[in-house]
Formats: structure tokens, sequence, C-alpha cells
């Protein structure tokens, strides 16, 4: 583990998202830059894809939405 300097402006954007999120401030960090470093290694994904993808990964079943 280590530490990752980031602006106060980033840390306020973190700690409010990690609020509407229910995550700790550490979670919200770790997902955003696991995100990114996803969108990075894959960028004809969206966000919806790459989530859809690590939650197939982990073997989360997720129900069929339908739409209207």
């Amino acid at each position: 583990m280590g530490i990752v300097k980031i602006g106060d402006d980033l840390h306020e954007d973190i700690r409010r998202a990690s609020t509407v999120m229910c995550r700790s401030i550490n979670a919200q960090a770790e997902f955003w830059m696991k995100i990114g470093m996803l969108a990075e290694a894959n960028p004809a994904l969206s966000f919806n894809e790459i989530v859809r993808m690590q939650l197939e990964t982990a073997h989360v079943r997720l129900a069929d939405a339908a739409v209207a």
C-alpha cells in the first residue's frame, strides 16, 4: 500500500462521490482508478460495458432490465 498525492479539488470530488455511492473515500478513489485503467486498456468500451464486464468476472448475476 502506498500514498497517492492528489489535489484538494479532486479529493473533495471523491469525498462527495463517496457519500452518494456509499463508499469510503479510499474505496471511491480506488474504484475511479480501476475504471480509468480499464478504460485506457479498452478504449472502445463504455463505462457501463466496463462495469458489466467486471460484474460478470466476479460472477455477479445481473437481472435483465426490460426497456419500455
